[in-house]
């Protein structure tokens, strides 16, 4: 060491100095990059070609011995690198304790600053870019340390088998929660509109079609007990594709009919209600509380477009289209909206006026609101629920942070609500 001291100038001693801690840096730098990348994304980058980040996914298979690489490195250059500034500082200005203890403190503040939280927070800031570039030096580390990594992980090994710890040999796979996250935070990758019906596709499970169906009182219904020019003027002016049709029971329903296949018969002046009845397809009936996700497998398997909702004593309560559940999924494309109108929303004095018919959902989506969806599905079941009675007078009440006022009701129920636009909206 001493003629290592003598033998080398200054400026090389200075110059080794500043390697090492390069190097130690380098090392922390792409430790941390490895550990914070995400794995998807370097998958994504390796489809795309990307030959580094291939090596990355790589390495990171075997996050042991990848660790114990670029621990073992940094570890022996920052045993090394306090000793070769002590010894360049005491034969430079003599053995004493005063320069002893100056040196100490300069090389930990080095290490500190340059090899440690330097370097970490680079490797966080960008760690993809750098995970896919740094593993083409840590490649050959593996295999030259490969004896000593052997020794190390079998160490480890035997001791956490001692404790009773065993590490998984699988990839964990990614939670529901987490994927959902990652959507949240996919903001600068991926448009709103896109991002909303990612994030549609996780409540689809704990969506069932009585969240979606049309109710019954909504339901246009063709009854064929009626003369048939009234038939003909209501098919004439329908604006379904399909119909539910009666025969005087409106209550049963006999079947459905395609708006479609009766163009070629309403120019016929002996037209008959049997001529209608002949293009009937029977109706398909599912039970109250069906998930969406499996109403819509139904839909695809079967090429069906339309089933009716109905209770555990057969009544009818409503109806769900596999637009409906499409909606769902991309947002409204037809020019109604439940019981709410697009626009205005809020009006400029923080109020909304909302039929007591109005979904929840609707209400929701629409207006950024946090109504309660465990409970009744509409605005007036919501009411009455609360006041548990049907209102006499008009009344203020406050539900989910949301002031409401009854302004119009009957002895059936809430009619109109004026509701005020909250402090505070929730987040989506």
């Amino acid at each position: 060491m001493d003629t290592f001291f003598d033998d080398w100038p200054f400026l090389s001693q200075l110059a080794l100095v500043v390697f090492l801690l390069a190097l130690s840096g380098f090392f922390s730098m792409a430790e941390t990059s490895m550990l914070s990348s995400n794995r998807h994304r370097l998958r994504a980058m390796a489809n795309g070609g990307n030959a580094g980040a291939a090596l990355a996914e790589r390495l990171l298979k075997r996050i042991d011995s990848l660790l114990s690489v670029l621990l073992i490195s940094n570890n022996l250059i920052n045993t090394i690198l306090p000793i070769l500034v002590t010894g360049i500082a005491l034969h430079l200005f003599g053995d004493s304790g005063f320069v002893l203890s100056i040196a100490t403190l300069a090389v930990a503040l080095l290490i500190i600053i340059f090899s440690e939280i330097t370097p970490k927070v680079i490797g966080a800031a960008f760690p993809e870019k750098i995970a896919s570039n740094v593993g083409w030096l840590i490649l050959p580390l593996t295999y030259i340390l490969a004896p000593l990594l052997w020794f190390i992980n079998n160490f480890v090994s035997g001791l956490m088998r001692i404790f009773g710890l065993q590490p998984s040999t699988e990839n964990r796979a990614m939670s529901k929660e987490e994927l959902r996250s990652l959507v949240l935070e996919s903001n600068r990758f991926v448009s709103n509109h896109h991002r909303n019906i990612l994030l549609n596709l996780f409540n689809l499970e704990n969506i069932s079609v009585d969240d979606v169906m049309t109710p019954r009182s909504k339901i246009e219904v063709l009854d064929l007990s009626r003369p048939i020019d009234e038939v003909v003027q209501q098919l004439e002016t329908c604006y379904h594709n399909k119909l539910p049709v009666c025969d005087g029971d409106s209550e049963k329903i006999i079947g459905i009919l395609s708006v479609k296949k009766t163009l070629s018969l309403l120019g016929s002046n002996e037209l008959k209600h049997q001529d209608f009845k002949a293009l009937l397809s029977e109706p398909y009936f599912i039970p109250s509380g069906t998930p969406v996700l499996q109403q819509m497998q139904f839909f695809q398997e079967n090429q069906e477009r339309l089933s009716l909702v109905v209770n555990e004593y057969g009544e009818v309560l409503g109806l769900v289209t596999f637009e409906d559940i499409v909606e769902e999924l991309i947002g409204e494309f037809t020019t109604s909206f439940s019981s709410l109108s697009h626009e205005p929303q809020w009006l400029a004095d923080g109020t909304y006026l909302a039929s007591g018919s109005a979904s929840l959902r609707d209400l929701n989506r629409l207006l950024d609101l946090n109504l309660p969806l465990d409970g009744p599905r509409t605005l007036n079941g919501l009411i009455l629920e609360e006041l548990e009675a049907i209102p006499d007078h008009d009344v203020s009440l406050r539900i989910a942070n949301i002031v409401m006022e009854i302004v119009q009701f009957d002895e059936q129920g809430v009619k109109t609500v004026k509701l005020y636009k909250p402090a505070v909206s929730r987040d989506i």
